[in-house]
């Protein structure tokens, strides 16, 4: 099914199940720890051996020698694998190739070897006995000092340029130029890279903790030298991804080399120095921001500029992205820059670009609005733009950005907000509140679903879509529920395998409306199919309380099924319709912090968010999905931060005692408005992402209310107390 035109008639408006809070069908699985995550598939493969994988101890170079007899002989050790056992292996679309690392070296932590044992604590003990000679070569670790010699990406559209943004800036009455920063970030999510692997001849299976099973599955093919139907990859549950997961990463590659080496099924799961060491993270930033105005405050120029770094033939963070969308203006700029830096892959972590974009743009925002003398909401809302800034012909599907800020002031009473930093006290706490603005791209990809009726009258929904947390099971199952007419409970979803029809995906914010299309699309030929076995007209057909109704006539649902199962197919693919509008999230966060004014410790006291995503497909998981963003947006915001050792060119704080991430005493209570909207250019479903927008302009949002308290403006994140302490009010 092609989507270019939103349906006349279409069964999910009726929002009996669809848009509604239920719980999620996957629920007690979890808490009860039945739900069964990659690593724990023994009941799958009873008789698997352990991996453990031995990392490179230096960040550039070469591997000159590595000995790996006294770990062969170790107790219950089957297998050594390194890059000679494993020869050469071709390039996947994902930089599969470069998961083995040797001889040559590209970073720190890159695998140089699996052991495979009986047990787990055999393949870690032998892979303690590799002795690794290395040739260390200088490398470059510091992304202010590789800044000078970045280039433009030869990828995407890295420069834009819209009217005369040197000329507008040079003549505006008033001005900002400030640069930020922002430091690499883990993902650190509760689930370690993890995968079992087991061979059946040369078809390959893989339990793996991955959100992209299509790409996995190619990826691995293609690094392994197979056909793509000879591997199988499943993967329903994933405890957290974030990105992280998004590619096959050591994990998988190296528990199906150990398990061709073994001749037995083989378990490997990262260590949590591997996890930032070994796979991608969120690359650092620096940011230049230039915007002028008016006395009155209309934005006549904006500019952003921004530099990140990454290994040979990586990627930038297009830190600049939201920019180009966001606020109105006749004459813009915007530049990427990407340096060459020898430390781990950065690639996509929630929200890329914006998360980072947005942490330097909204406090440069407010910082100008602070020199026109206007309310940072004022400002914001006076530079609203209903069009494309860059191609005014093209409209946005909708955009409720100023309802959203709105909202927000009223319901969060930033009307006590005083605009005199450091005014407002409770004892020894100064008090402040924070706005930004929040923006996110509507994704949408090609996606596809299987829907079985049986007999019982029971449907069971299969596509490759995986749920990493975000709630896929539930809002996928309330689609079949509203298209079939059936309650949740007869329904069945089963996610996460590579034998199950192509879906998007998860990740980009995009997997939620566009799997639940594909969803739609095979109930609407399911419908088809359905009517025509009862000899109803299926353009008018009623699917409801398990009944068909067409003509005056009602029959059960279950007597199109007496000859045997009826099985549906299809995807949802999408037309031009980006090209006649922008499809864009939006939202506004408010964060009040509490500064103690003797020691600078900072505390959120309250949050909210209000955000316009199109039809909100269950608003008890999207409350979830955008309260654990803001979370993850506080940690950005005042403590996260992966320590680059600039001589050796490794992340330090590698575990979760030195990367510190928020825990329930660092969060208050939050609230989320969801707006009541609905998207028809966006899909079937009318909906658009959630799950990123929550993480947007959070980490600004903070910063700000921090300068409200204490009129101490921190332009290098995390927003730490020795950052504010020799510059805080008297006591």
């Amino acid at each position: 099914m092609k989507f270019d035109t939103p349906a006349t008639i279409n069964p999910i408006d009726r929002l009996k199940v669809v848009g509604q809070p239920h719980d999620r069908i996957e629920g007690p699985l979890k808490t009860t720890g039945t739900a069964r995550y990659a690593y724990e598939r023994h009941d799958a493969v009873p008789d698997h051996a352990y991996g453990y994988i031995v990392p490179a101890t230096i960040a550039k170079g070469r591997v000159v020698a590595i000995d790996t007899s006294r770990a062969k002989a170790a107790p219950g050790v089957l297998a050594v694998v390194t890059a000679k056992e494993a020869g050469h292996l071709p390039k996947g679309q994902f930089n599969t190739a470069n998961l083995l690392g040797g001889p040559d070296i590209q970073h720190y932590h890159q695998a140089l070897a699996v052991v495979v044992a009986e047990t787990f604590e055999q393949a870690r003990a032998a892979a303690g006995l590799v002795r690794v000679n290395y040739a260390r070569t200088p490398g470059t670790f510091d992304l202010a000092a590789a800044k000078g010699a970045a280039v433009k990406p030869a990828d995407g559209d890295p420069d834009t340029a819209v009217g005369d943004f040197a000329g507008a800036y040079a003549a505006a009455p008033v001005k900002l130029d400030a640069t930020y920063t922002t430091p690499d970030h883990s993902h650190a999510m509760m689930e370690p890279h993890a995968s079992i692997a087991a061979w059946e001849g040369d078809k390959l299976t893989l339990w793996t903790s991955n959100q992209m099973i299509n790409w996995g599955k190619g990826d691995v093919a293609k690094t392994l030298g197979l056909p793509p139907e000879n591997v199988r990859l499943i993967s329903p549950y994933v405890g957290g991804g974030f990105g992280g997961k998004l590619f096959v990463r050591a994990d998988a590659l190296l528990a199906a080399l150990g398990a061709k080496a073994a001749k037995r099924p083989v378990a490997v799961a990262l260590p949590r120095p591997l996890i930032a060491n070994n796979t991608t993270h969120r690359p650092a930033t620096i940011q230049r921001i230039r915007i002028g105005a008016t006395p009155d405050g209309k934005i006549t120029a904006i500019g952003h500029e921004s530099w990140s770094g990454d290994l040979p033939g990586g990627g930038p963070e297009t830190a600049v992205s939201q920019t180009r969308l966001l606020y109105a203006g006749a004459n813009r700029m915007t530049a990427t820059r990407l340096a060459t830096l020898d430390l781990p892959e950065g690639n996509a972590m929630r929200a890329p670009g914006e998360a980072s974009g947005l942490m330097a743009l909204e406090i440069a925002i407010d910082e100008l609005a602070e020199k026109l003398k206007l309310d940072p909401i004022d400002f914001r809302v006076l530079n609203d733009t209903q069009v494309d800034p860059e191609k005014p012909e093209r409209p946005f599907s909708q955009r409720n950005f100023v309802q959203c800020m709105r909202r927000g002031a009223e319901q969060f009473g930033w009307q006590q907000r005083s605009a005199t930093p450091g005014a407002r006290r409770d004892g020894r706490w100064l008090l402040g509140m924070g706005v930004a603005s929040a923006f996110r791209n509507n994704l949408v990809m090609k996606s596809a679903a299987r829907v079985r009726l049986g007999k019982d009258g029971r449907a069971t929904v299969e596509t490759d879509m995986t749920d990493i947390g975000t709630g896929s099971y539930t809002v996928i199952a309330q689609t079949a529920a509203e298209m079939l007419g059936l309650p949740l409970s007869k329904v069945t979803v089963l996610l996460g395998d590579s034998s199950f029809p192509v879906s998007s995906g998860s990740g980009g914010q995009w997997g939620g409306n566009s799997s639940t299309s594909g969803v739609y699309a095979a109930c609407v030929k399911l419908r088809e199919a359905v009517a025509g076995k009862l000899g109803l007209d299926p353009a008018s057909a009623v699917f409801e309380d398990g009944k068909v109704t067409a003509g005056g006539h009602s029959l059960p649902l279950m007597q199109a099924t007496m000859g045997g199962e009826l099985v549906a197919e299809d995807s949802m693919e999408y037309g031009d319709l980006e090209k006649k509008f922008q499809q864009s999230t939006f939202g506004a966060h408010f964060v009040e912090v509490g500064v103690d004014a003797a020691t600078g410790e900072i505390r959120v006291r309250r949050m909210l968010a209000v955000c316009a995503a199109g039809r909100i497909l269950n608003p008890k998981s999207a409350r979830s999905q955008v309260i654990g963003a803001m979370t993850m947006g506080v940690g950005a915001a005042l403590m996260e931060e992966l320590v680059v050792d600039k001589r050796l060119g490794f992340f330090v704080n590698h575990d979760l005692a030195g990367y510190e991430v928020p825990v329930h005493a660092d969060i208050p209570h939050q609230d989320v408005v969801f707006l009541d909207e609905t998207d028809p250019m966006s899909s079937p479903m009318k909906a658009k992402g959630v799950g990123e927008l929550g993480i947007c302009g959070v980490a600004a949002a903070v910063a700000n209310a921090v300068y409200n308290a204490t009129g101490v403006r921190v332009r290098d994140y995390p927003v730490t107390l020795d950052k504010l302490l020799d510059k805080l009010p008297a006591v």
